[in-house]
This record gives C-alpha cells, sequence and structure tokens, in this order.
C-alpha cells in the first residue's frame, strides 16, 4: 500500500517538500490557502505589469535544480534561469555607489576605489566565509536538529568560527571602512536576521553567492513557483488550491487527518506544515495539547521585522538602475536598533529596490518598467501601529526618496501603485505579529533552538519552511525540506 502525505502551504518549503515525497513514491497532496501558490512568492498582474511579492534574489540554483534531478529531469524544461550582474549597487546618501558581485576584478577594483587599506582584509574575510559555508551550510544546512546532542556536535566547529559573534562584528574585524563593514554586512537582512545580532555563520551568503551567482527566473519568481508546481503534478501529485486548513486532528501521539475550510476531510500517514510556525501550532493544532502548549512557548521567542513594500509601474525604462539597489539611509547601526529593538518607524529609512524590467522587459508592457521599493519595518507585536492610516504616508515618503535619488519626475511617471504592509503580512499568510521571516535568525533561536523538522511529541507531524532549521529564504527553506524529506522518508518508506 501506498504511503501518503499531506504537506500544507505551497510556498518554497512546501513545494520543494512535496516534490521531493513525490518523486520518494509516497502519494502527496498539497493544500494551498489562497488562490496562487508561492506562499511569500506570490504575485499580482495590474495593467499589464507583473509584481512579484517576496523573494526576488534566486541563489545557490542547484539546490532547486536538485528538484528536478531526483527523477531525471532538467529544471529548464519549466524554468528559464538568467544571470543578474552586478548583483547589488549599494548606494549611499553622499552619492557613492558600490557594485557588488562575483567578478573578482570588479570587486576588488570596487574596494580598492572605497579603501585601498582594506583589501587584504577583504581576502581574510572571503576565506573566512569559506570555512562558515563549509561548516554551515555544506555539511548542516540540510541536517535536521531533533535533539540537544545534535547541537553540541555541531558546536566546536560552531565556536571555531566564532558563531556567537554578529556578522557585523566579525566584518568590522576584517575591514575598517564603514562603507564596506556596511556592504558585506547587510546581506541578512534578507532572511530577517539583523547584521548587528545574527551570528556570523551567515557570512557565508557571501560564499554562497560567490560560487554559485545571483539569478533571475525569466516571467518573475513566479514562474519558478509555476514550475515546480507543474513538475509536482507531472509527478503524480495532487494540489488542492483557495482551500485554507482549519484543523490538523490528532490522535494519540498521531496527526490523523487533515481538515479544509470547504468541509474536505482525509486520512493520511504523515502531515507536513510549510504554514507559519505559530499558525501552525496555535491554530491548526489548537483541538491537540500539543498546539497551545508550544504556541505558549513560541510567544516568548523573538519573531523577525515585518516588511513595507511599494510595488509601482512607471512609464519609461531606466537601463541606468540595475536589477538590485540598496539604498543606504544616513545611519546604519541607529535605525537596526529602531527596528529591531525598540519598535518604533523611524523618520529614516534604507530602501531595497528591486527593478526587474532591466533584466527582463517582459515584466511590463514596452516602454514601461516595474518596480518595487521595500523598507524593514518592526513587526506588529513591537509596533502596533494603524497601518491604513501609516500606509498612504509611508509610500509617498519612499517614493519620494527614490525620487529624489534615482528618478526626479517619479510622480508623473506612475501607472499604476499599491503597497503591502504587516497587517497584509498577518492576514494573507498567517505570518505571526506579520513577521515577514518568521523567528528571529540570532544564534540562541538556530538549529535546535528554531522549530523541529519533526515534532516532538506527534510522531508522524513534520514541519519546513522560514520558522525550521536553517532559516528563510530560498536556500533556506529548500534546505529545511529536503532535511523534513530525508526523516520523512525514512519514517515511512
Amino acid at each position: 500500500m501506498m504511503k501518503r502525505a499531506c504537506v500544507i502551504g505551497a510556498g518554497f518549503g512546501g513545494l520543494a517538500l512535496a516534490i521531493r515525497l513525490q518523486s520518494s513514491g509516497i502519494e502527496t497532496v498539497l493544500v494551498e490557502a489562497r488562490d496562487k501558490p508561492g506562499g511569500r512568492a506570490y504575485f499580482w498582474e495590474r495593467e499589464g505589469f507583473t509584481f512579484d511579492a517576496g523573494p526576488t534574489v534566486i541563489t545557490d540554483p542547484d539546490c532547486l535544480r536538485e528538484l528536478w534531478a531526483l527523477s531525471g529531469h532538467d529544471m529548464a524544461e519549466d524554468v528559464e534561469l538568467m544571470p543578474v550582474m552586478p548583483f547589488y549597487r549599494l548606494n549611499w546618501p553622499d552619492g557613492t555607489n558600490f557594485d557588488y558581485s562575483n567578478d573578482d576584478a570588479a570587486l576588488r577594483a570596487a574596494i580598492m576605489k572605497l579603501s585601498p587599506g582594506d583589501m587584504a582584509g577583504y581576502d581574510e574575510f572571503a576565506r573566512y566565509a569559506e570555512n562558515v559555508w563549509r561548516e554551515g551550510y555544506v555539511k548542516l544546512g540540510h541536517v535536521p536538529f531533533l535533539d540537544f546532542a545534535s547541537m553540541l556536535k555541531a558546536a566546536p566547529a560552531l565556536a571555531r568560527y566564532q558563531a556567537w559573534r554578529s556578522v557585523y562584528s566579525m566584518v568590522s574585524s576584517f575591514m575598517k571602512d564603514e562603507k564596506l563593514r556596511e556592504a558585506f554586512s547587510f546581506h541578512t537582512l534578507l532572511v530577517g536576521g539583523n547584521p548587528m545580532t545574527t551570528s556570523a555563520i551567515y557570512a557565508l551568503i557571501h560564499k554562497l553567492e560567490k560560487d554559485g551567482g545571483v539569478w533571475w527566473a525569466k516571467g518573475g519568481t513566479n514562474r519558478l513557483v509555476a514550475g515546480m508546481v507543474r513538475h509536482f503534478e507531472r509527478l503524480g501529485g495532487t494540489v488542492r488550491m483557495h482551500d485554507p486548513v482549519l484543523h490538523i486532528h490528532t490522535l494519540g501521539d498521531r496527526a490523523s487527518e487533515v481538515e479544509t475550510v470547504s468541509g474536505w476531510k482525509e486520512r493520511f500517514d504523515a502531515v507536513a506544515s510549510n504554514a507559519d510556525i505559530m499558525h501552525t501550532y496555535r491554530d491548526l493544532l489548537a483541538d491537540s495539547p500539543r498546539g497551545p502548549a508550544m504556541a505558549r512557548s513560541l510567544a516568548k521567542k523573538r519573531f523577525s521585522p515585518s516588511l513595507f513594500v511599494v510595488h509601482f509601474g512607471l512609464e519609461g525604462t531606466w537601463p541606468g538602475i540595475p536589477h538590485h539597489m540598496i539604498l543606504f539611509g544616513p545611519r546604519y547601526k541607529g535605525l537596526l536598533d529602531d527596528i529591531y529593538d525598540h519598535g518604533v518607524l523611524p523618520a529614516d529609512f534604507s530602501i531595497y529596490l528591486h527593478h526587474p524590467t532591466v533584466t527582463d522587459p517582459s515584466m511590463a508592457p514596452p516602454g514601461k518598467s516595474t518596480f518595487y521599493a521595500l523598507v524593514p519595518v518592526a513587526n506588529m507585536g513591537k509596533l502596533p501601529v494603524d497601518w491604513e492610516a501609516i500606509g498612504p504616508v509611508l509610500e509617498k515618503r519612499i517614493l519620494d526618496e527614490v525620487g529624489r535619488r534615482l528618478i526626479p519626475d517619479i510622480h508623473d511617471r506612475i501607472v499604476t501603485k499599491f503597497h503591502y504592509a504587516p497587517r497584509d503580512f498577518a492576514l494573507d499568510l498567517n505570518a505571526h505579529a506579520g513577521s515577514a521571516f518568521s523567528l528571529e535568525p540570532v544564534l540562541t533561536q538556530s538549529a535546535w533552538f528554531r522549530g523541529h523538522n519533526r515534532d516532538d511529541k506527534l510522531k508522524n507531524l513534520y514541519l519546513t519552511g522560514a520558522g525550521t532549521h536553517p532559516g528563510a529564504g530560498i536556500p533556506g527553506v529548500v534546505g529545511s525540506a529536503k532535511a523534513t524529506a530525508k526523516l520523512m522518508c525514512e519514517d515511512l518508506l
């Protein structure tokens, strides 16, 4: 008899897990609450523009290719990846630009221009990043931490590379120039971590990008999602769309069946959740003793910030604005303190500007451009404001700043615009406190201290996604799916 599994949530983590289970011969049903798959990688179409909601940076494409290779297929059948160069252009208020990429000669020239004295320090940092990538990503990135002993095993290596230090402090020990310190530490923000507190292990992102490049899926991240769905269905998997899960029913120490809003109910040998970790325990398992107990423990943890994203389509094209820009504000540490610790909405901000049409003109009608401007903001637990009222004000301030620094007549060129606020993360994605990346990636919430890939009490309940090890971001959640699939296959087959 073929074993059956249910995966809740068709984000990257859920899709990657469903593909792995189906490829292993486990009959898998994927259940998604919204009208489109993708989770955080949702998309909208407005007036001929395509707006991706979520992740726009694809790193470590091999972790994705592997999902097709498991069944002898090639990802290129479903998805076309386009290289992005430079990876990011960093821009400071004084007009300094710094192009960050894996073109070694260009990167070294950019460092020399900014701070020649830091060249040797950069080389040391690159060696450090390679070492932590080997320990933290290659060896531990797809390993489930189910008990404390597994953590202790990993501890010596992590201690050797001073994992208790922050990324920023580590980068600062190699480089003196403040701009370079920001350039080589901001990456943790892409997975919800504060460079001032996130473990130095995350320096591995430098190596990940250096080796694997930064990519864009032609047609948008949504085409990568669509390709994964197509591949899962090709393997014989079933997708139930637009039907939110209401309950995971339990019997003794096992998850027994899944029930949705539409009244659909089915029994499974195993259930895996890629939904928000708090939502899984507090809401979906509300009727089981395990759910409320875990929800209480999770409520004590630190959740990552939220995001405020302005999507806008403009008249005209900007070949001079690269695909990804970071527009740093006047403050770095102070701004991060405001977002992560103080829970205030500061007067200044740093903007992550995404401009996909420079790589892929198909994202907008001819002669027009698609953009989004993203600003990290405190989550709703720390900043309980009325986003209905504040949203339009912040939207205008962000567009004004993009106008001031890059596109002077921005307001005259807007064809369509809308924003996405913490409240939307909470409503659309059941994200706890509107957090955009689940649990904050600090050392005391990493590996064994994050959500476990298999629940400690319910023997056939599994977790994947940003709330589990190794954390948020596409390689992170695809890695968590690999760890979870391995456990599920061992338990079921």
